[in-house]
């Protein structure tokens, strides 16, 4: 993983650095979207390891799916990752991008993970907390794991907040074993 982000990561910061220049960010979000929604397709992954597939026959087939949704840099991208062989890179590089257009804007990921489903009025208003903690925007992404028995595990960055019941019970078999 770390290798395709290596290779990645130049094509991200070009395309990151040409959406800042023409104020574009979210137009090259959602082409780098579809783009990565088409490259993970089971037929078009097919197309794109087989060596009997040419570079134009393997542009023109995903031109013809989304081409009218890319703009003229958009094309040119997909062409130069079709000649470079490096198309099976572009979830990579949509990754990367993202995390840039995130530190640009000032945005944290956090990835809340709860034992239940939060309602909406409770996320936002755990939002709004981390929010004003970080003194930053707060894009989050929610996930469930009823392994954590109640409460939820916030994830930013490399801080963890673990106030679930499955975390204060293997804190205190800690506190006690030791």
């Amino acid at each position: 993983m770390a290798e395709l982000a290596t290779i990645a990561r130049p094509y991200a910061e070009a395309a990151f650095e040409l959406a800042r220049e023409k104020s574009n960010l979210d137009g090259w979000s959602g082409m780098l979207a579809l783009l990565d929604a088409v490259v993970r397709d089971t037929r078009v992954r097919a197309c794109v390891g087989d060596p009997n597939v040419s570079a134009q026959e393997l542009e023109g087939l995903i031109l013809g799916v989304i081409g009218d949704k890319l703009d003229g840099l958009g094309r040119n991208l997909l062409q130069v990752l079709i000649r470079n062989r490096r198309l099976a890179i572009v979830p990579q590089i949509r990754s990367l991008y993202e995390d840039l257009r995130r530190e640009h804007e000032g945005i944290l990921e956090a990835i809340i993970v709860s034992a239940l489903p939060i309602a909406d009025n409770q996320l936002k208003e755990l939002i709004a907390r981390l929010e004003a903690r970080h003194q930053r925007k707060i894009s989050a992404q929610v996930e469930i794991d009823p392994q954590l028995i109640g409460g939820v595990k916030i994830a930013i960055g490399d801080k963890v907040i673990d106030a679930t019941v499955r975390g204060r019970l293997e804190a205190m078999a800690a506190a006690l074993t030791h």
